[in-house]
């Protein structure tokens, strides 16, 4: 048997209680956390040492590829029908109506089906689907409590926060740097809002990618011997809404929103890191 399992597969290996024992808000998001090799099969306490024995081998696949976050998304589709969707909306922050849960994500309609088939007013690529889904399946539901955070001060943040910064945070400096007037627009087509947060920031933007999960993109232009700097900070009550690996997702999905609508706009020479 093959020892690269998708996360569909890992999944099946648990007891789908979403306990949290391991640290992560549900199995699911476990599942994935095992298979992009940030932690152990054995990390959850409930899987059995005959499991454990014939898996003791597993290795993470190459992650981000499109077939794999097809097949997560899904997955995850495939769970709506057992989803009660007025309950959902209305711990999510969302409308149910004509068998619909529409959310707003960046200011724009993002409506998923009784079904499990998804609608949108923008475009949105697997990185962003897929933790609006965990959000819809999983969300606690709690209320922002204007706490903010980095990513790497998230619980299980730490370890990815080199590669959030890498996939997320410099994209959109990049664009930021090099193109603000696009960057300015962007974030008015994402209904994003001018704030101070008290980031110290030269400008900070505050968005809503989920209607109870919003973020802060924090811009520091560059000043005599320093380069420029962008931060993007969570309210801790991410933890619980999504959770760390969507937020992660989340991240890297608006950073290639962002570059595609770079590319789009026909700014010349530029290329997506």
């Amino acid at each position: 048997m093959s020892k690269n399992l998708n996360p569909m597969q890992i999944y099946q290996l648990l007891n789908q209680s979403n306990c949290r024992e391991c640290g992560e808000p549900t199995c699911m998001a476990f599942a994935a956390s095992v298979f992009k090799g940030h932690k152990q099969l054995s990390a959850c306490p409930y899987v059995d040492k005959e499991t454990l024995n014939k898996y003791s081998d597993l290795e993470p696949a190459r992650t981000g590829t499109e077939e794999n976050m097809q097949q997560a998304m899904h997955y995850l589709q495939q769970k709506i029908p057992e989803t009660d969707l007025a309950e959902a909306a209305r711990r999510t922050g969302g409308i149910f109506e004509n068998q619909k849960l529409t959310l707003q994500i960046m200011g724009k309609n993002f409506s998923v089906d009784t079904k499990g088939g998804l609608d949108s007013e923008i475009h949105v690529n697997p990185w962003v689907s897929i933790p609006v889904l965990q959000y819809i399946l999983h969300g606690k539901g709690k209320e922002p409590t204007g706490n903010w955070a980095p990513f790497k001060e998230l619980p299980h943040g730490r370890p990815r926060a080199g590669l959030f910064e890498q996939r997320c945070e410099k994209p959109l400096k990049r664009v930021a740097d090099n193109y603000p007037d696009l960057f300015y627009d962007i974030l008015d087509l994402f209904d994003a809002m001018e704030v101070d947060k008290g980031f110290r920031a030269d400008v900070s933007f505050l968005l809503y990618p989920l209607p109870r999960l919003p973020m802060i993109i924090a811009w520091w232009y560059p000043a005599e011997d320093l380069e420029s700097a962008l931060h993007i900070f969570f309210d801790e009550t991410a933890k619980d809404n999504l959770g760390v690996d969507g937020v992660f997702a989340l991240g890297t999905g608006l950073a290639m929103m962002v570059e595609k609508l770079a590319l789009r706009h026909g700014v010349k020479g530029f290329i997506p890191l």
